[in-house]
């Protein structure tokens, strides 16, 4: 659990990702992302270097987005991996596996647009824009992909 934990210990995290506050968030967090998989086939993948060292995740999850239902791609890096380019080669490769893998003709990434490293890889990733409001009456954008099939 600690290797989980340090990616969600630093302030940026915690500022955009409130869930995890404590270790036993963090937990709780872990059996919430098992319980994805065993209810979707899919979940956040850990993101790791050659030597196992983890460095965060990435992955589909169910999200709300305003009034719908979204299949998106999360990302969360530990401080010291952020700004190497792995949230966008990882995303990317989520996006791949989304389309491939599932029915979704839409898929998107729910930012903050306080989170300047997120607007940033989710801008590069998706190439469709749409403001709303969460729950909690704060600001979010859902930047979103179609699925452009041979036969569309």
């Amino acid at each position: 659990m600690p290797a989980i934990w340090s990616i969600f210990a630093d302030p940026l995290a915690r500022q955009f990702y409130p869930a995890t506050q404590d270790i036993q968030a963090a937990h709780d967090w872990v059996e919430w992302n098992l319980g994805n998989y065993a209810e979707h086939g899919f979940g956040l993948w850990a993101l790791a270097l050659d030597g196992g060292e983890l460095i965060g995740d990435c992955g589909l999850t169910w999200q709300r987005a305003g009034e719908e239902e979204v299949l998106e791609i999360g990302y969360h890096l530990a401080a010291k991996h952020r700004g190497r380019g792995y949230a966008i080669e990882a995303a990317r490769a989520v996006l791949d596996f989304a389309f491939r893998s599932t029915d979704e003709k839409q898929v998107g990434s729910i930012v903050s647009p306080e989170n300047g490293p997120s607007m940033a890889v989710a801008e590069r990733l998706h190439d469709l824009r749409r403001d709303y409001f969460n729950a909690r009456g704060e600001p979010r954008i859902l930047f979103h992909t179609r699925c452009v099939s041979a036969t569309s």
